[in-house]
């Protein structure tokens, strides 16, 4: 029985993940990484920094990516769901600009392989969420970018709730359509 079982999303190399869970009476067990059994599965990364992001409903963060020092992520959610997005920003790629989405949370035990090369998001749709990612790279500010969560041309069918405006932070608002943002070969 293999430990993970992986889901294709529209685009081949991002990938959801459901681990394998142990439940009885007392809760639950999983491994949320272990390298031989990623890298069997065709994930093989090094992890350098593993980050934790609290968020009340309807807050989106993102999209970001690094320049340089490309960033991939494995996220999951510990408390809560969100909408869990990536864009493909690889002009070389037949996906080039377009996006996958994907709901991650505690309780489906779900993760999202994320590699570099593409911009990350997410937007909280229960009451609060704690989201864990681990990144092959560390955040390096010089190379820090922004896209725009609501740019047309990605046109991102994010579920927001009540259909109202997310908040977003002063450097997401200021992030920049997919047509003026710097992008991978």
């Amino acid at each position: 029985m293999s430990d993970l079982e992986l889901k294709p999303t529209r685009i081949a190399e991002v990938v959801e993940i459901c681990p394998r869970i142990i439940e009885d009476s007392r809760g639950f067990f999983m491994e949320s990484w272990n390298s031989r059994c990623f890298a069997r599965e065709g994930i093989d990364a090094s992890f350098v920094q593993d980050n934790h992001s609290r968020s009340q409903q309807g807050i989106l963060r993102g999209l970001h990516y690094q320049i340089r020092r490309e960033q991939g992520k494995l996220v999951r959610v510990v408390r809560g769901e969100v909408f869990d997005v990536a864009v493909d920003l690889r002009r070389s790629s037949a996906s080039f600009g377009q996006w996958v989405g994907v709901y991650l949370s505690e309780d489906r035990h779900n993760m999202l392989w994320v590699p570099p090369g593409f911009a990350h998001g997410f937007y909280v749709t229960s009451h609060t969420a704690d989201l864990l990612y681990k990144c092959t790279d560390f955040y390096s500010p010089d190379y820090d970018r922004t896209l725009r969560w609501d740019d047309p041309q990605l046109a991102i069918d994010w579920p927001l709730v009540s259909g109202e405006v997310p908040t977003v932070s002063d450097k997401d608002a200021a992030g920049v359509g997919l047509a003026d943002a710097e992008t991978f070969a």
